[in-house]
């Protein structure tokens, strides 16, 4: 079988959905192949949306702990494992089969398949091959149309096609020198745990390893954090590091900072034997978990031997190299999402498949600038941040006239009700380009709700908003919103509040 398509997008996940989505409804035929039984990738499937499911269930561990400190007692009786997993599997499963009928309904062609050569268009022919075949599982290519019935295609199948599209996402990247095996597991593995650990060691310092301290550790775990440095989010803005890393650890998680893990150990039996060093000593330390989750990032899918042959070699950090818009070198071949280089973020990914679709569609759309997307873990408390620091700030020959202004967070009504601690700084300056009037450039913060509140800051930091104009927004009392007014007004020499 061969079949023409305006575009074949290869990979499923929030890049390629929503590139898909957006050329479908351009007017151009697409094609999109996944491996995988569901689509949504691993943000759908084994990241972001199991994950969330499971924090919003764990805090109610939270809530029922502390609820003595405002005259509540409670307790919880037991946990129901099973009736937890159907949860998650019913809220993953929702979402991914809400995907599969929205595309079915724009149109796009999918095929479940593995892709196993692509042939890049000849100099005088416009035309690329892509073939697919038969996903690990299956003996035929299956495509999904209009029905929900899928259609066999046989073993192989050619599609033809002017653009190619690589979303071929990531996976959890192993610890130096160590597999996954035994106890010693990744983020997927944990999430399919069939209950919680008695005890657990996380190795990293990321917003994965945070999520899992914090989800955890709200269900009773014993967790032992081991990151390199002295903080959590060593590479965002240092407050929001210093102070998360005393939250988790006013909260009973053990976080031991300035470690190298040495060696894991995992027997027969369960269990793990984490080896370990500090910093200013040589002495190696043991501690013996349950279970070891290794999150110290993630590893591009770029390994395939069918990038190499079409001459799509990865760059030495393992990412596809592109343009502002997500053109390879390879005429007519774009990639968005976790292959480049930048933010590993579901959001990132599907704002590039949107610019890369329109791109195609010979529009003229804006490039996705790094600068806007928000990053948020989903701790307790949470953090949020976009834009730059005010370190970064000052390294860019851009900005002059640098400020940085902090809030003091439990000035805030809703702040000092949740009994948490928090930290919101704003940085501010004025472009190069434009002098004499300061901007928004970096919202950096810790709270409750950091993760919505980031999306008003984003507006900001992508719109340019002056910092006069922004300090004028009104928020509605009482909120924790207020904290990013109140900021905002003492960045601009008008504290209310404070001082």
């Amino acid at each position: 079988m061969s079949e023409r398509f305006d575009i074949a997008i290869i990979g499923a996940g929030p890049g390629g959905y929503s590139t898909a989505l957006r050329a479908a409804q351009l007017g151009l035929k697409v094609a999109l192949i996944e491996r995988d039984a569901t689509l949504g990738g691993t943000c759908l499937n084994r990241g972001c949306i199991p994950t969330k499911a499971l924090l919003e269930a764990t805090s109610t561990f939270d809530a029922v702990r502390h609820g003595s400190e405002i005259g509540i007692n409670a307790h919880v009786d037991e946990v129901d494992y099973g009736a937890l997993r159907d949860w998650k599997l019913h809220v993953v499963g929702t979402m991914t089969q809400g995907l599969a009928a929205l595309l079915a309904h724009r149109g796009v062609k999918v095929f479940r398949g593995e892709v196993s050569r692509l042939a890049p268009a000849a100099e005088n022919d416009a035309i690329h091959i892509v073939q697919v075949s038969a996903a690990p599982g299956q003996t035929e290519v299956l495509r999904f149309e209009r029905g929900e019935q899928p259609e066999p295609q046989g073993i192989s199948v050619e599609l033809r096609t002017a653009h190619v599209v690589l979303a071929l996402g990531s996976r959890p990247q192993p610890l130096p020198g160590t597999d996954f095996h035994g106890a010693l597991i990744d983020s997927t593995q944990a999430l399919a745990l069939d209950e919680f650990p008695a005890s657990a060691a996380i190795v990293g310092a990321g917003a994965v390893a945070v999520e899992f301290a914090s989800m955890w550790n709200a269900a009773g775990v014993d967790v032992t954090l081991l990151i390199r440095k002295d903080r959590v989010l060593s590479s965002w803005d240092r407050r929001v590091g210093v102070i998360l890393t005393r939250e988790l650890k006013r909260q009973g998680v053990h976080v031991l900072a300035n470690t190298n893990v040495t060696r894991i150990d995992t027997g027969s039996n369960l269990g793990a034997t984490v080896h370990y060093t500090q910093s200013g000593t040589d002495d190696e330390q043991t501690i013996q978990p349950e279970v070891v989750l290794g999150a110290i990032g993630r590893t591009p899918n770029t390994d395939a031997a069918w990038l190499a042959a079409a001459n799509l070699s990865p760059d030495e950090t393992g990412h596809i190299t592109t343009d502002a818009l997500g053109r390879t070198p390879t005429a007519n071949i774009w990639a968005v999402g976790d292959i480049v280089a930048g933010h590993a973020l579901a959001h990132r990914a599907f704002e590039q498949g949107i610019t890369v679709a329109e791109a195609i569609a010979g529009m003229d759309p804006k490039p996705v600038d790094e600068t806007t997307v928000p990053q948020v873990v989903f701790s307790h408390p949470q953090a949020a941040c976009v834009g730059v620091t005010a370190a970064q700030a000052k390294e860019n020959q851009s900005f002059t006239n640098i400020s940085e202004t902090t809030y003091p967070m439990m000035g805030n009504a809703r702040m000092l009700m949740s009994a948490t601690g928090g930290t919101l700084t704003v940085v501010a300056g004025e472009r190069v380009s434009f002098p004499g009037s300061p901007v928004v450039l970096g919202v950096h913060m810790v709270c409750p709700t950091a993760t919505e509140l980031i999306a008003e800051a984003a507006q900001l930091v992508g719109n340019r908003v002056p910092l006069s104009e922004a300090a004028r927004l009104i928020h509605p009392h009482p909120t924790f919103s207020e904290t990013l007014g109140e900021a905002l007004l003492k960045a601009d020499g008008r504290p209310l509040h404070t001082r």
